[in-house]
């Protein structure tokens, strides 16, 4: 089973507008920041994403809760913005030249101790 960790920040793609082209934006620097970063994870892993995968995302809780509320929260749902259908698209676009051939997806969003994805493909 094909296994891609990526441990960092992440996000999901931004709406891209006409003048992106020559002024740069924060959120579109980030963002292609991000997309470099983890197209070189995938090259050291030997990591090919396939069309039938299991993706799960793992979101940092903010520093300012407290160690009890963290305790509480930690691998719970994380049922806020970003939207978890964006963050699917993002690795689509990020890791597949045609992202149309992917037919299956499983994917999670969870409040954990720092950020990370975890993407296996899978065979039925």
């Amino acid at each position: 089973m094909d296994v891609l960790i990526y441990e960092g920040d992440f996000m999901a793609k931004p709406r891209m507008v006409r003048s992106d082209k020559y002024k740069k934006r924060k959120v579109t620097s980030r963002y292609w920041a991000f997309k470099a970063l983890l197209v070189i994870a995938a090259k050291k892993q030997k990591f090919v994403l396939g069309d039938n995968v299991i993706m799960e995302f793992q979101i940092a809780m903010p520093q300012s809760w407290s160690k009890k509320k963290k305790d509480r929260m930690y691998g719970t749902p994380h049922q806020q913005r970003p939207d978890l259908d964006n963050f699917i698209k993002t690795i689509g676009d990020c890791l597949k030249a045609e992202d149309s051939t992917i037919y299956h997806i499983e994917a999670t969003k969870i409040w954990a101790a720092k950020n990370k994805i975890q993407i296996k493909n899978i065979e039925f």
